[in-house]
């Protein structure tokens, strides 16, 4: 293993403030309370955040049905333009945003600078080609937007995910009232002042922060049309009893549990990059992770040799160090979750293999791991565990892969490794999961449309599917 300089990106670049507000009808203002923010990588306080109360979230959703009317009012071309202008922000800012999303995050700095960013103006400026064009989508002649939309977004890719919510709604004629993750607020309220960059009209995105109980009352509000929801299966199933018969409409991006499956014709060198890709990029805070390896059974020893040896170069560290591949875990819950089901994968029987690792001391950190020996009965091939942690599966035949993969209560994703494109197009289609990726792992683009079925939720962002969700 090459030994490598430490080489930090400069946090000076991004100015963090000691307080931050909510962001509501243009302005920012105080909560009822406060709670703190910090970075993972080492416990640092990095800002106090304002705590939203329901009267806080009632003053947002009021904010934007008053901009409503007069935001779907204007015609799509001018709202592309607001939507072209927060694109070429984003991209003037992409250092400065990509610093702070991996201080609040924990996620390496390449990560967020060379996926994160792109992809998240990449957004903006492909539904602000949409703005324009909405009666050529496919969903009428005249569609009309919704109304407000309710937005809640986890904390793996916090300003990627408010890219994904943000833009199809305001092409749309929508008005946003958004709540991103209490551990990772900074990214959202950054862009607030994107958009008041973007000269954007108060009340047409609002942003609130707080805890499970300010999502909840936001997606309850009888005066939110849309609920918006990336994140756990669990809360999925409890806002979907919440908005049962109340007429919203609702869209869920929820957990997954995708099996990555690799074929003995495999290209080995090119199928072990797409399995690090897969399961340790953003320390598998991935929904769509390819956490499960199916490998077929004549080459599972030679697959696994040349996976160890590439996971033993693996640089665990310093989220803002440009060498780092594998940064901290979001928080002190979540690596307690991933300690839990790791253990109780070595209790069931299940082999655990980690690359040497020197941990930092400070802050949340977890080693590349994988579970050999692993079968269908084990937890860890069942349960998300989202984190760095890989269960390998083997089979014999693809009816047996395709059997295995699909033995699960998800259905976000699957990865196909194979010289053969016939056997590609004949085990995608026999997948139970709304994104299969054929010889790569994690390919998104603004075009594609993403989502999942079964626990995995439903309805799709991203491509021109994004856009029925926010029209009537």
């Amino acid at each position: 293993m090459f030994e490598y300089a430490p080489a930090p990106e400069s946090r000076s670049i991004v100015e963090i403030a000691p307080t931050y507000g909510l962001f509501v009808d243009g302005e920012f203002t105080d909560g009822k309370g406060t709670f703190k923010t910090i970075n993972p990588a080492s416990e640092e306080v990095l800002a106090e955040v304002a705590m939203a109360a329901p009267e806080d979230v009632d003053r947002a959703v009021a904010a934007a049905r008053r901009a409503f009317g007069p935001w779907s009012a204007l015609p799509g071309a001018e709202r592309a333009k607001y939507l072209f202008r927060i694109a070429r922000i984003v991209q003037e800012r992409s250092r400065e945003l990509a610093v702070l999303e991996s201080l609040d995050n924990g996620k390496p700095i390449k990560e967020s600078r060379d996926v994160d960013l792109p992809l998240v103006a990449a957004h903006f400026f492909y539904y602000a080609g949409w703005a324009d064009k909405l009666s050529y989508a496919g969903f009428g002649p005249d569609p009309k937007p919704l109304g407000v939309a309710g937005q809640v977004i986890p904390w793996n890719f916090p300003l990627l995910m408010l890219a994904w919510k943000i833009a199809p709604a305001l092409a749309a004629g929508n008005t946003v009232v958004l709540k991103p993750a209490e551990t990772t607020p900074l990214s959202a309220l950054f862009f607030a002042d994107v958009c008041r960059q973007a000269d954007l009209p108060p009340g047409v995105v609002n942003i609130i922060t707080g805890a499970g109980d300010t999502g909840r009352y936001l997606v309850e509000h009888p005066d939110v049309d849309k609920v918006a929801f990336t994140g756990s299966t669990e809360v999925g199933r409890q806002i979907a009893r919440s908005v049962a018969g109340t007429g919203k409409r609702l869209t869920l991006e929820l957990g997954g549990k995708a099996a990555n499956i690799v074929f003995d014709d495999a290209p080995i060198d090119q199928a072990v990059e797409g399995i690090v890709n897969g399961i340790f990029f953003n320390q598998g805070h991935v929904c769509c992770a390819g956490s499960r390896l199916l490998v077929q059974e004549s080459i599972a020893s030679s697959l696994l040799d040349s996976l160890k040896r590439r996971m033993a170069t693996l640089r665990v560290g310093d989220p803002l160090d440009k060498n780092t591949d594998i940064g901290a875990i979001n928080s002190r819950a979540q690596l307690e979750k991933i300690t839990e089901l790791s253990e109780i994968g070595s209790s069931e029987g299940a082999d655990r293999w980690s690359p040497p690792c020197e941990l930092p001391d400070r802050g949340f950190w977890f080693a590349p791991t994988i579970f050999t020996g692993v079968t269908q009965a084990h937890r860890i091939a069942r349960e998300e565990i989202f984190g760095p942690v890989l269960s390998v599966i083997t089979f014999r035949t693809p009816d047996e892969a395709v059997e295995k993969a699909n033995n699960t209560p998800y259905g976000l994703s699957a990865g196909i490794w194979t010289d053969k494109g016939s056997r590609i197009l004949a085990v995608a289609d026999k997948l139970r999961a709304g994104v299969v990726w054929a010889n790569t792992f994690n390919k998104f683009d603004p075009t594609s449309p993403f989502g999942g079925y079964k626990e995995s939720g439903y309805g799709r962002e991203g491509g021109r599917h994004g856009l029925e969700a926010y029209l009537a």
